[in-house]
């Protein structure tokens, strides 16, 4: 569903992403691991079009989207959730929704709402509030639900449990299983609990100084002699 080929990227001039090759699924959970600075944020950034692009080619079901602009992206269906400010703190929960689907017409943005409370019932006890007064896990739940409302097909999540307890963390990694399961999402992950992101998803990269150290199935790195080495970096 989504190809990167020979990625190299960065920002200005600092090059960041070497030469990044990655075949992302159609329905599939996919997660990007490694140590702080390898370049996970900017390898999904990069596919958004958030970075500079040095060299290689971006593609969406066949057709290239490297230079495409953010905006453009999202509307046609790949949606990236930052780790912070993934929300309009000072909107209403409702507000947030409404905002996310403003393309659509009265009925279609209706229907969109309907079906992100339905897949995030949480959030109905919150509408009027300010999702600047929400929970960490909360809001994370608030950005997840307006990728729906913006018919996310691909949603690029980073970080989605830091600095949340481990019962949020544990919601919103059974949250992204429903939205694969249940909404046909295909998830690409960047996520420090290293081994529960492996557990819920079905392929794995390992970045290193901006390198794909390792790419296969997640369960082939959860069971690598190696594992904890190249989770932190250590390339042999």
């Amino acid at each position: 569903m989504l190809r990167i080929e020979n990625l190299n990227a960065g920002y200005k001039e600092f090059h960041i992403l070497f030469d990044v090759n990655a075949k992302i699924v159609e329905g599939s959970i996919t997660t990007v691991l490694g140590p702080n600075g390898s370049g996970k944020s900017t390898f999904l950034k990069s596919i958004f079009g958030l970075t500079k692009i040095f060299s290689g080619r971006i593609f969406l079901n066949g057709e290239e989207i490297t230079k495409v602009p953010p905006h453009n992206k999202t509307r046609i269906g790949l949606v990236y959730l930052p780790q912070t400010d993934n929300v309009f703190s000072h909107l209403s929960v409702e507000e947030n929704l409404r905002i996310a689907g403003y393309t659509l017409n009265v009925e279609e943005l209706k229907d969109r709402i309907e079906l992100a409370l339905n897949a995030f019932p949480e959030l109905k006890r919150f509408l009027k509030r300010r999702a600047g007064t929400l929970s960490g896990g909360e809001r994370q739940m608030l950005a997840m639900a307006t990728a729906l409302v913006r018919k996310a097909k691909i949603l690029m999540l980073d970080e989605p449990t830091a600095q949340l307890s481990p019962k949020f963390a544990e919601m919103i990694f059974r949250k992204i299983i429903e939205l694969r399961d249940d909404y046909d999402l295909t998830i690409l992950l960047v996520e420090q609990n290293a081994r529960r992101a492996l557990e819920i998803s079905e392929n794995a990269y390992v970045l290193v100084s901006g390198r794909v150290v390792f790419e296969g199935k997640s369960e082939e790195l959860l069971e690598h002699e190696k594992f904890e080495r190249l989770c932190v970096g250590i390339v042999d």
